[in-house]
């Protein structure tokens, strides 16, 4: 194995809830960016990706663990590490050339040198022309090319992309991503290492020589897969979609346990009352399971499948696969999906089945909405203000999580008839109570 460059060692990171207690973001994560090697990290959102790759740029400080690059202790920001954002990240009121050349300024070089030295980066990431442009004047793409251009001209060793490509169209984001290793292969850019963040399995493995699966809650290193395949890469190989789908197996391994037939039978974890809810949509769940019934799939698909007939993002189909097997309609094997008795006879059910077999699985695997309807029922009046349950939420959850959450909480529960939500005054209400229309 070449140098290490960057390492992390049982590194924890803990946010305040609330309540005053800490929730743990990170915990015991190890890892290693050795010269020479791009890494990808997929892992669910919520999982602490991100905060991973800011404690790497020294951003922010762990609570635990040790963070070392070049083997030294890393105390706040290193010259050699430098990172991409999601959101661009420019000031709108500075042109190209002052957006790239802002950190060289900010060294204190000459003003002529870091001029030189925008230059050379603009030209090479393909911006030539728009050096007195404003980032307004852009499209996304082009924005993102002087977020790179921006990273690039400091010469780091490191380059860390937190879901460079993510906001960008698709094909788009492919060139831009292809464009990346060109210059990374021929050696046209001094960086040694760089780690991607994404939701985009296809992008990582045509990326990637190591995949790590990360898990949540806390965010730790679950899995590993090294990829040996040389470069260019063609998405449509049988070696790539044989990789795409040895990652599907690894990063739904751990939606459920395995029983003595070698099929999963139930969730590894059972939801508490404070825990995120999956992000999913009812006509999504039952868009898949529909799917998943008809020919050819007869109960029983491949996820990329899948994942090509529902036009869904990896981030949002993992969702949704969370979500039925949460509620117990479908299950996960080896990288597949397959529906369960019950999951057929929703499928067969007409609307008012369905909402009641719904409700009914609501109440026995989703304890928040379990909690909601417990509180309608002993509540007099029959509704209670939203902000008692974010309350409740924020003691485990962040702010943006706990409304995330009850957001699916009361979506999940309307369609299952549980409860209404008056959007107007933020109460929910026990359903016999709210007039029909």
């Amino acid at each position: 194995m070449s140098t290490p460059i960057v390492e992390l060692k049982a590194v924890g990171k803990h946010f305040r809830g609330a309540d005053g207690s800490a929730r743990a973001v990170l915990e015991g994560v190890d890892f290693t960016l050795h010269e020479g090697e791009i890494v990808a990290l997929l892992g669910q959102s919520g999982s602490g990706k991100s905060t991973m790759l800011r404690i790497m740029a020294g951003l922010i400080q762990a609570d635990e663990g040790q963070v070392l690059y070049r083997g030294m202790p890393l105390y706040g920001t290193a010259r050699g590490i430098r990172m991409v954002f999601q959101s661009f990240a420019l000031f709108p009121w500075l042109t190209v050339q002052k957006n790239v050349e802002l950190g060289l300024e900010a060294q204190g070089m000459a003003p002529d040198e870091r001029a030189r030295r925008a230059a050379k980066v603009i030209d090479l990431i393909g911006l030539s022309g728009f050096e007195g442009a404003l980032p307004r004047e852009l499209s996304g793409g082009m924005r993102q090319r002087v977020g790179i251009a921006r990273a690039l001209v400091m010469e780091p060793e490191v380059l860390l992309m937190d879901e460079a490509f993510s906001a960008l169209d698709v094909l788009t984001g492919e060139r831009l991503r292809e464009e990346i290793l060109e210059l990374w292969q021929s050696g046209q850019i001094p960086t040694k290492a760089i780690l991607v963040v994404s939701h985009n399995i296809e992008e990582a493995v045509m990326m990637a020589d190591r995949v790590l699966i990360f898990a949540s809650d806390p965010g730790r290193v679950r899995a590993e897969l090294p990829i040996s395949l040389p470069q260019p890469r063609k998405a449509e190989s049988a070696e790539v979609r044989h990789l795409i789908d040895k990652v599907y197996e690894l990063m739904t391994a751990s939606a459920g346990r395995r029983g003595s037939n070698g099929l999963i039978s139930e969730r590894e974890v059972k939801l508490q009352l404070g825990d995120r809810l999956p992000q999913a949509g009812i006509a999504h769940m039952e868009g898949i399971l529909e799917l998943l019934a008809e020919e050819p799939f007869h109960g029983h698909a491949d996820l990329p499948k899948i994942a090509e007939e529902t036009e869904l993002t990896d981030a949002e189909l993992l969702e949704v696969l969370n979500a039925l097997i949460l509620l117990g309609f479908t299950y996960l094997t080896n990288g597949d999906i397959l529906m369960t008795e019950l999951g057929g006879q929703y499928v067969k059910a007409n609307n008012t089945e369905r909402q009641e077999l719904f409700g009914k699985q609501l109440l026995e695997h989703v304890p928040l909405i379990a909690y909601i309807c417990h509180g309608l029922q002993q509540d007099k009046s029959g509704d209670l203000p939203e902000d008692l349950f974010l309350k409740l939420l924020r003691f485990t959850l962040s702010e943006e999580e706990a409304e995330r959450a009850l957001r699916v909480a009361i979506e999940w529960g309307r369609y299952g008839d549980l409860f209404e939500y008056n959007f107007n005054t933020g109460v929910i209400q026990r359903p016999e109570l709210t007039p029909k229309l």
